[in-house]
């Protein structure tokens, strides 16, 4: 293995454990007494400050800025606002569902990806997508119905999460088409390369003014949300002890999480990056049993092997049309 893709492995799986991390710094927070809107505006604050700083360091970066076209530039604040649906309702739905349950429903997104490919992006042959989404479903149903009954998740709370990775699928075809990529015929297939979005242009191989301008849009709409809903979000309201946890899901859930992991696909490509980041739910469920002592059942621990499997069917598929 050459040097340039260990690395890109690495960094996705750093990537993968940072994304992983969120609901682990969360619930430290909401039993410190603050809600999850709190939480959201104050992570994407963090993120959108180090983001800029991240940003503004490298001249390369500084470069790539100032290159983005305005209609870019409009596309990614969209990006940044939509982007609110998929983190709202997987925080909130944190307040009452366990972390670990979380991981493994949230990451039936690609799966979901994989089917609305299809017919809006970069699509997958054949049965391979339906049968990925079908195994995946199949073990989220498995997770959520093991749920112990003394121990009941409000419906509320399970709506939410389920929510949460039909957005961001969504949010992440939408990012494929504001990126140049469109929807390739069984024509393209045999008479042009696979789509290559770091070939489309300059501000779309560069990630950092990416990252900074659509955390900056999604920090801007959570503060709003959070002044208009009554939330106390200012720094005098916030526990002084609690900053540790919301400094950390700003730049290790989110920050480097988001740098890493387009740094790990620049060098492995998406389809191998998605195949790694399966590392994700592994890492969050061992977490929360070291950290809280969240144990899945048997049910739902054969339900998160059909999550992943589902994953890697998916993928896998994509990996060989692609490499």
């Amino acid at each position: 293995m050459d040097r340039s893709r260990l690395i890109g492995i690495v960094l996705i799986v750093v990537s993968a454990c940072g994304f992983g991390s969120g609901p682990l710094f969360a619930k430290p927070i909401y039993a410190a007494g603050l809600d999850w809107m709190t939480l959201i505006a104050w992570r994407f604050i963090f993120a959108a400050v180090l983001s800029w700083g991240w940003l503004l360091v490298w001249p390369a970066h500084r470069r790539a800025l100032r290159s983005l076209s305005r209609r870019r530039v409009l596309s990614l604040l969209a990006l940044g606002i939509f982007y609110m649906g998929n983190t709202g309702t997987y925080f909130a739905a944190l307040e009452t569902v366990p972390a670990s349950l979380s991981a493994l429903v949230v990451y039936i997104y690609p799966s979901i990806v994989a089917v609305l490919s299809i017919r809006f992006a970069h699509r997958l042959h054949g049965r391979r997508p339906w049968f990925a989404l079908a195994l995946a479903t199949a073990g989220v149903a498995l997770a959520v119905g093991g749920i112990d009954a003394s121990h009941p998740v409000p419906i509320q709370g399970l709506v939410l999460i389920v929510s949460s990775p039909i957005i961001y699928a969504v949010w992440i075809i939408l990012a494929a088409r504001f990126s140049g990529e469109r929807r390739r015929t069984d024509a393209d297939a045999t008479t042009s390369p696979p789509y290559d979005s770091e070939a489309t242009g300059s501000d779309m191989a560069e990630p950092a003014p990416t990252a900074a301008v659509m955390l900056t849009a999604t920090a801007i709409g959570w503060v709003i949300a959070a002044i208009a809903t009554n939330r106390p979000w200012l720094p005098a309201q916030i526990p002084g002890d609690i900053w540790w946890a919301l400094f950390g899901v700003g730049l290790i859930s989110t920050a480097l999480a988001m740098q890493t992991f387009y740094a790990g696909a620049r060098r492995i490509g998406a389809a191998q990056a998605s195949l790694v980041s399966t590392v994700e739910p592994v890492y969050t469920i061992a977490m929360a049993a070291l950290l809280f002592g969240e144990l899945l059942n048997p049910v739902q621990l054969i339900g998160g092997v059909m999550v992943v499997a589902g994953v890697l069917v998916a993928q896998t598929g994509q990996v060989r049309r692609t490499s």
